[in-house]
């Protein structure tokens, strides 16, 4: 996963799902089990399969299953850890966005509340049928589109305690930890397959939001527990089959309060994994690649900015994806870029759109392959 003789392309991870496959998973979401398992089992199949065969044809050099499996990237997992019951709403404190901005905020927001168990037992992983099905229909599709470079995503256990609220354990930490013991078997499948492993991180700036009046050095402190609780979920891992994405929750909103980057960047290097994706394109954040001017990428990471906006239907031109890839590879060299999207491209715009700005990432970073490489080749 190295950019070593062009620039790579990637996403963050969901896609658009066909229709008919959403509306049988919101179903199960909302406790309703398919009429016929093996009918829903052969749908998230044969999307598998037509997702990485897309990528593929879209000219994606690290593909994934789009997440055909997963009403999201990290509700899914109360299907498949144990301790979980009853409902409960997972966020403490109102968002500021919806303070500051109700009018706007109080439709969008609706769209997005779901209700969750809260955690009232020991936790333990019990899922490890539906994780290995998901294994099993990604590696039958890259083998039959061609994909040599594979990627799958997992819930980290910051965000897991995020959405999921705690009532059982002690602390924080407490929770936190244990939530780690249960996603280790997923992480460790994962891996264990031969795929990349993405960890899903928004904890580490959405959380900002969640978590009420506390100052940025108490959000920072708390943000080191949930690094510490993925190195310590990952330690069997290599970092350089890893990746982590975080993100500010890329809600079509005003994100007034957004953290800034720089305020967090320090310790999201201090995770395991090698790799880190985030937003780089959106109005609220595209201006913080100046933050690694100042910030020197440790040795062995790799940056995964966005060169996407996955909430707007505008689809970027080639020449500015190329320009956003370029910003980040003269200051942290080329090999250790990769162009990826600010976040997941299902369910936020349409479908069309979706494949169709996409194919402006593979277009783009191509031109800035010819650029990057063409400058050393007429220097030598």
């Amino acid at each position: 996963m190295r950019s070593t003789d062009r620039i790579l392309t990637t996403h963050t991870g969901s896609l658009p799902r066909p229709a008919g496959l959403s509306e049988l998973l919101r179903a199960i979401d909302n406790g309703e089990p398919p009429d016929e398992e093996a009918d829903f089992r052969a749908q998230v199949h044969d999307a598998v399969a037509a997702v990485v065969a897309r990528q593929v044809a879209t000219g994606i050099s690290v593909v994934n299953d789009g997440e055909m499996s997963k009403i999201g990237y990290s509700t899914y997992v109360k299907e498949r850890l144990e301790g979980f019951g009853g409902e409960d709403v997972g966020f403490e404190f109102p968002h500021p966005d919806l303070v500051d901005f109700p009018e706007y905020m109080v439709p969008v927001m609706s769209g997005l509340t779901f209700r969750m168990p809260a955690c009232v037992g020991e936790v333990t992983y019990r899922g490890l049928a539906d994780a290995q099905a998901d294994i099993d229909n990604l590696r039958a599709a890259v083998d039959r589109a061609g994909a040599s470079d594979v990627f799958m995503t997992a819930a980290s256990p910051g965000v897991i305690a995020v959405f999921l609220a705690n009532r059982h354990y002690g602390s924080h930490e407490e929770y936190l930890f244990a939530l780690a013991d249960a996603m280790k078997v997923e992480y460790d499948l994962i891996h264990g397959a031969g795929f990349v492993l993405q960890v899903d991180c928004p904890d580490l700036a959405m959380a900002r939001h969640t978590w009420g009046d506390r100052t940025i050095d108490e959000f920072r402190e708390r943000i080191r527990h949930h690094v510490a609780a993925i190195n310590y979920a990952t330690r069997d891992i290599p970092p350089e089959q890893m990746r982590l994405h975080l993100c500010w929750g890329n809600y079509n909103g005003p994100h007034r309060h957004d953290v800034a980057l720089r305020e967090i960047i320090d310790i999201a290097l201090l995770a395991r994994p090698a790799a880190i994706s985030f937003e780089a394109a959106n109005p609220r954040h595209e201006h913080e690649w100046k933050v690694f001017e100042e910030i020197e990428l440790p040795d062995g990471k790799v940056l995964i900015p966005g060169v996407l906006d996955s909430t707007t239907n505008y689809v970027e031109h080639p020449e500015l994806v190329a320009q956003r890839i370029a910003r980040y590879a003269k200051l942290v060299g080329r090999e250790n870029v990769i162009a990826g999207t600010d976040c997941g491209m299902g369910g936020r715009i349409h479908p069309q759109v979706a494949w169709a700005k996409l194919r402006a990432l593979s277009a783009g970073a191509a031109l800035a392959s010819k650029q990057l490489w063409g400058l050393v080749s007429s220097s030598v």
